[in-house]
């Protein structure tokens, strides 16, 4: 009895996996087409400008993100930056469709966005994630974290400054996963060439702009093959592109440990979803935390700036503790992409006045200071810089 339930096991598997494979090579062929139509990989801004102001989205996010979107908007109005935010309530608990669907359009109309982080729920196995939808669905393909240093927030490795780029939009993050039996699943991890090509040509390009002397992809392709395979080869024949910069690469298992053992060999990193999720996280935390870093989600049309580690902050909610850095950080990445450039380095500038030479900080940083005190003192510094 044995044997034939086996064969008959077997053959189920195979008969779904594929049903699976058949039912997605339509929409990864007609998916790669649309991504080969994109010519260009520099983006430009796109965004909505009337009477010389902005306008950008607000997506409030959970935890701490509508405190610390609220803290924004009030540093932009001491610092006459010209910028109107659109506001919309987006988080957790708002996983209805029209919700989304208000987001998107919003985006689509002004072309930026600033955002808190939005949860996901891990124990709804049909519960889609709010930060992956908004990804996707804009195509912003590119998420560059970068993570340096900061004078006055002591860390063991210092002098750190590594730039992160990860692809967003595929890898195990494309939501393709089913049970083919009880106790069995099967996900699946989508790799293409055309992008894979598209975010190591990115890479090398916004290394080419900022001077940068290496770029790094991270792979696992001891293992998966065929798909990490894929991604490497992909960069290996970008990076024949770019002689002048230096090309190597590491397997992701490697990486982890080299990135906190010896930080410094690192200057851009170029990988796909997961392991830029898992290296963005570990690098923020060598120099201060999920409250000190910025994160940026950039497409050929959108753009949406974040926290760079992407956390929601929830056990801080409400205690006036939570550290806005990261968010002021983005605020200024926002503003230098859009070309408010001055506005952008008033703001820089008054912060890391305040955290590195004035020592006003919150307690994730081994001080005292509330997030409102911070806040506070960032205003102080802007107010004389402002008056004419």
């Amino acid at each position: 009895m044995a044997a034939p339930m086996q064969r008959s096991m077997l053959k189920l598997l195979r008969s779904s996996s594929v049903a699976l494979k058949r039912s997605f090579s339509t929409s990864r062929v007609a998916a790669t087409s649309s991504v080969i139509q994109h010519k260009k990989y520099s983006t430009e801004p796109h965004f909505s400008k009337y009477g010389g102001r902005t306008t950008v989205t607000a997506l409030s996010g959970d935890g701490v993100g509508p405190e610390l979107l609220s803290y924004v908007q009030e540093i932009f109005r001491y610092a006459g930056v010209p910028v109107d935010f659109e506001e919309l309530e987006i988080n957790g608990s708002t996983t209805d469709e029209e919700t989304l669907r208000s987001a998107l359009l919003s985006v689509q109309r002004n072309g930026i966005a600033l955002k808190g982080n939005i949860e996901s729920k891990f124990d709804e196995p049909g519960f889609k994630s709010m930060n992956v939808e908004l990804r996707t669905q804009l195509e912003l393909f590119a998420s560059i974290v970068w993570c340096k240093s900061i004078p006055g927030v002591y860390t063991r490795h210092q002098g750190l400054d590594i730039i992160l780029i990860r692809e967003n939009t595929e890898g195990e993050y494309s939501n393709l996963e089913y049970q083919i039996v009880p106790g069995c699943i099967e996900n699946l991890k989508i790799i293409t060439e055309a992008k894979s090509t598209k975010i190591a040509k990115y890479a090398f390009e916004f290394a080419k702009t900022h001077g940068r002397k290496k770029v790094t992809a991270i792979h696992k392709a001891n293992i998966m093959k065929l798909g990490d395979g894929l991604f490497l080869e992909s960069c290996r024949k970008v990076a024949s592109q770019y002689p002048d910069i230096e090309f190597n690469d590491m397997i992701v298992d490697n990486a982890s440990m080299q990135m906190v053992s010896k930080p410094q060999q690192f200057d851009v990193l170029v990988m796909p979803n997961l392991y830029g999720n898992i290296l963005s996280n570990i690098t923020a935390g060598l120099v201060g935390g999920y409250g000190v870093v910025s994160g940026m989600n950039i497409g050929d049309d959108y753009a949406v700036f974040e926290m760079g580690t992407r956390s929601s902050g929830r056990s801080l909610k409400g205690k006036n503790i939570a550290n806005p850095t990261g968010m002021l950080l983005a605020s200024c990445d926002m503003l230098n992409y859009i070309g408010c450039n001055k506005h952008a380095e008033l703001i820089r500038d008054s912060v890391m006045k305040v955290m590195s030479v004035d020592k006003v900080q919150t307690p994730d940083l081994g001080g005292q200071a509330t997030t409102l005190e911070v806040i506070q003192a960032i205003i102080e510094d802007i107010k004389p810089k402002t008056t004419s």
